[in-house]
């Protein structure tokens, strides 16, 4: 369709939810226009770890508790590259954001519940920024169960990290963006009286 379109002389738009970048197959697409000789321009969306973020009201990289975002899936229909299993990736116990993986709830659980503990803050999103999103606050070792109370089968995003654990209140390590004795390329390191 869409080179019928293009050799009519249409512009096309082929629209992805999410970002095209991460798990939407455009690399492929690309490909196939290239191969055909047909321009494009790939332009990003809002991906659904960071609509996530934004309606948890959180984020994912915070001074001394978390400085790296795993964004991932589980091995499913798609097989992942040895080496990135979901409890490989979890040993490392940074911040994670998981995709396509709702079918696979009870193992999941179990490997984020030995690789961060049971009692570790998790979130499910449902529909991150739709009208119908859903937010699961819950904890590693209850994760199966509070989805399947929640009715969620899909298209939910699972968060799992420390960032979570740090509140409004509670937060405690700041950046040195906005430390006046921190100079960078912009400014100068104002002196403190």
């Amino acid at each position: 369709m869409m080179a019928k379109a293009h050799a009519a002389g249409q512009k096309v738009v082929r629209l992805h939810t999410g970002d095209p970048s991460l798990y939407g197959a455009i690399f492929e697409q690309m490909a196939k226009l290239a191969e055909r000789g047909i321009p494009y321009t790939v332009i990003p969306g809002v991906t659904a770890a960071f609509a996530t973020a934004a309606a948890l009201g959180i984020e994912y990289t915070l001074p001394e508790i978390s400085q790296t975002l795993i964004l991932t899936r589980m091995a499913g229909r798609t097989p992942v590259p040895e080496g990135e299993t979901l409890a490989a990736l979890a040993a490392h116990r940074a911040t994670m954001a998981i995709y396509l993986s709702m079918a696979m709830i009870d193992e999941m659980a179990r490997i984020l519940a030995e690789a961060y503990g049971p009692e570790a803050a998790c979130a499910v999103v449902y529909r991150a920024s739709q009208p119908d999103q859903k937010i699961v606050w819950t904890t590693t070792g209850q994760m199966a169960r509070a989805v399947r109370d929640a009715g969620i089968q899909r298209t939910a995003l699972v968060v799992v990290g420390r960032v979570l654990d740090v509140s409004l209140e509670t937060l405690t390590h700041h950046s040195k963006l906005y430390d006046r004795g921190f100079a960078h390329g912009y400014r100068d390191a104002e002196e403190t009286p």
